[in-house]
């Protein structure tokens, strides 16, 4: 009888876990079941990841911070990302996080590095059709780049962003940092990237484009 005691102990204990995990298993589901809000995926480069400046006060979590929990926000942007770079990594996000809504900040490091305006559509084109694959509404961030890369250059790169509007009906917003680019009071010293002050603006440039699509992957 002593002998049987340990075994039977032990038994219990086996039993007492295995119920546990089943229990956190059904747990985990009904949480993921009830949690109903849309999910945004942001892919993005510096002007997305908080460039030198507090990650609270960058434009996403503001965003974050506005929509006040209706939404969840997944901020994958990588500072120093190009279009080719995001759209390796796209697949895995949309398979991991299923979201509703995808916006893209890409091309700013392409331009700076000279990359040929047709290759940048190619790998947006790319993006985009990825995101709709996963059932995602997209939202294109349009970017510019300095007049001193040429003006041939620059208007071939800044038309891809409308050109991708156009083929693939995407909601666009043609500069992220329109009203702010050009005042040094909001630019840090490089030049490219917006202080923190900034943030705000760049948020009120994207939210009057994001915010439809919000309202519409909400039903």
């Amino acid at each position: 009888m002593k002998v049987c005691i340990p075994r039977k102990k032990e038994e219990w204990q086996k039993r007492a876990v295995g119920a546990a995990l089943v229990v956190l298993v059904l747990l985990t589901a009904a949480s993921a079941a009830a949690d109903t809000r849309p999910t945004l995926l942001v892919m993005g480069d510096s002007l997305s990841a908080a460039h030198n400046i507090e990650q609270d006060a960058g434009w996403v979590n503001l965003l974050r911070q506005r929509l006040d929990d209706r939404a969840r926000v997944v901020n994958a942007s990588i500072s120093g990302e190009t279009s080719s770079g995001a759209a390796a990594r796209l697949p895995e996000l949309l398979e991991q996080h299923a979201p509703e809504l995808v916006a893209l900040e890409l091309g700013g490091n392409d331009g700076l590095r000279g990359l040929p305006p047709d290759e940048l559509y190619a790998n947006l084109a790319q993006m985009i059709e990825q995101s709709r694959a996963a059932d995602a509404r997209v939202l294109l961030l349009g970017i510019d780049i300095p007049p001193n890369y040429g003006e041939a250059y620059r208007d071939a790169f800044t038309r891809v962003y409308p050109r991708l509007a156009a083929d693939y009906q995407v909601a666009l917003l043609p500069f992220l940092l329109d009203t702010i680019a050009l005042d040094e009071s909001l630019m840090q010293d490089d030049g490219i990237h917006p202080t923190a002050q900034a943030q705000p603006r760049v948020l009120d440039n994207v939210w009057p484009v994001l915010q439809p699509l919000l309202k519409a992957a909400e039903h």
